[in-house]
């Protein structure tokens, strides 16, 4: 074919083959760059690193009085099963580092858990997640540079799962906070932590989704980033170095992780940063409605166009909703006149109202909106699970030998415990320590007796054999559990 072409135009030939060369040879020139371009879009990590790396730290929770069994789980994983609601496996074999000590003194501090957090400020403060702080006795915060201190609680706030912390040092290194409204959709972010107490580990993603509704009190920003236990509290972090969310949760059916993660807005975690720093707690308003979403069907039944905002389900007596004027049945649709998008979105809004402040509320009531002026109340603090107090004056009993100091509890605590008998346990070593009892616990039955006073108490340790266990029915807080203490050999 190409000599047929040659020998019918030559030169058209010939300036065709040189077009063709010359397209050619401007394709593999532009190959590299083209090449280039697209590896240049894929961000650089390294000097984010640098520059906040030092600022995450490690934190590692203590508890006492506590042993753990031989085959017991690391901490960190059996955390993150409780945090997270999968039932928990059996039990692995472990490596002697990753258990919660040998059993020895009980007045000694044992590793109960691992999380991540970062520095605020240069003088100390720190933050990180609620669940990795509560029920720890003490923390330890370790920095990049292996220094390692003492920390102390300032607050904890269960329902965004923030908590404030303190270490006595100066002239820390400290993150810089960002806007995590301004975060798009796509946009790249990493994460900084300690996963299974691998100190500062560095993973990247996208962020997948905003404001995800995951039936907590704040709305999530949904990552694709790398989070495993240990990373909670470790900090989010956009490509321009600053703090976007805090890490907290995951979505997993297997216990690993699986490609969907979850971190707290840092512009709602600031808030409740700042409230603990004042007064050691948050004070949020609430106006005393229990409520549902609007379904689709409901919205075009009733005539409110969309499937938007709060369906009252129930008002309590007595509080600021049902003096309002707001009744059950009522759909509580704009706050101050910001929208209420769905029913989640009313208790956020509210509890971000000073309590004593004024609001209105509108709401779509038999076809039509109407306003209602309500005075936010406040929303009560959790309380803690009540125990009950060493009576001043009670002379406790003598120490068994499961290890229990008990004494009796007087008519006013029985009176407020609303029981008929039992004994306080004033002091746990031992025995009892290794089954989970605690100072503060009512002992209700010992042995399938039950007891009535700390006499009787010691009249039934005496007679538990030591070469068998014996089952406690233990109050605590509003709860009863039956525990088993096994004597030791």
């Amino acid at each position: 074919m190409r000599s047929l072409i040659v020998q019918a135009n030559p030169a058209r030939a010939l300036r065709l083959w040189a077009l063709l060369a010359v397209l050619l040879a401007s394709l593999v020139s532009a190959w590299p760059t083209a090449a280039r371009a697209q590896a240049g879009q894929l961000p650089d990590f390294t000097e984010l690193v640098e520059r906040v790396g030092p600022a995450v730290v490690n934190i590692r929770t203590l508890e006492r009085g506590r042993v753990a069994a031989s085959g017991e789980m690391d901490p960190n994983v059996e955390e993150f099963f409780r945090r997270f609601g999968i039932p928990l496996p059996g039990r692995p074999d472990q490596r002697p580092d990753q258990r919660r000590g040998p059993r020895g003194d009980d007045d000694e501090p044992r590793q109960r858990g691992v999380g991540s957090g970062f520095i605020l400020g240069a003088d100390g403060y720190i933050m990180t997640n609620a669940h990795v702080v509560d029920g720890a006795d003490e923390l330890l915060v370790t920095l990049t540079d292996k220094r390692e201190f003492k920390a102390r609680v300032i607050g904890a706030d269960r329902r965004t799962d923030v908590a404030l912390v303190k270490i006595e040092a100066t002239g820390l290194p400290a993150v810089k906070i960002g806007d995590s409204q301004r975060l798009k959709v796509g946009e790249w972010v990493m994460a900084i932590g300690s996963p299974f107490g691998l100190d500062n580990t560095v993973t990247a993603g996208i962020v997948s989704a905003k404001a995800r509704d995951t039936g907590e009190y704040v709305p999530f920003i949904q990552t694709d980033v790398a989070i495993n236990p240990g990373n909670s509290g470790g900090p989010l972090i956009n490509l321009r170095g600053e703090v976007v969310g805090i890490n907290s949760q995951i979505y997993s059916r297997s216990g690993g992780f699986m490609g969907i993660s979850f971190a707290i807005p840092i512009d709602e975690a600031m808030r409740v940063s700042d409230q603990l720093r004042s007064s050691g707690r948050v004070i949020r308003g609430r106006i005393g409605v229990q409520i549902a979403p609007v379904t689709k069907d409901v919205a075009e039944s009733i005539g409110l166009g969309k499937p938007a905002g709060a369906l009252v389900q129930a008002v309590e007596p007595g509080q600021a909703a049902e003096k309002a004027g707001v009744e059950a049945g009522d759909i509580i649709v704009k706050v101050d006149g910001k929208p209420v998008e769905k029913s989640s979105d009313l208790p956020r809004i509210i509890g971000n109202i000073k309590p004593g402040a004024k609001a209105t509320l509108q709401v779509f009531r038999r076809g039509s909106t109407r306003d209602l002026t309500v005075t936010v109340a406040e929303f009560e603090a959790d309380r803690p699970a009540r125990r009950a107090q060493a009576e001043p004056g009670a002379a406790p009993a003598a120490k068994s030998a499961l290890g229990l100091t008990v004494s009796d509890l007087s008519d006013a605590q029985k009176k407020e415990l609303r029981v008929r008998g039992g004994v306080r346990v004033d002091a746990v070593d031992g025995p009892a320590a290794r089954a989970g009892l605690r100072e503060g616990d009512i002992i209700l039955s010992l042995d399938n007796t039950d007891i009535a006073d700390a006499r009787q108490f010691a009249a039934v340790a005496a007679k538990v054999e030591k070469a068998r266990s014996a089952s406690v029915l233990v109050r605590r807080g509003d709860a009863v559990n039956y525990l088993v203490i096994r004597p030791a050999r």
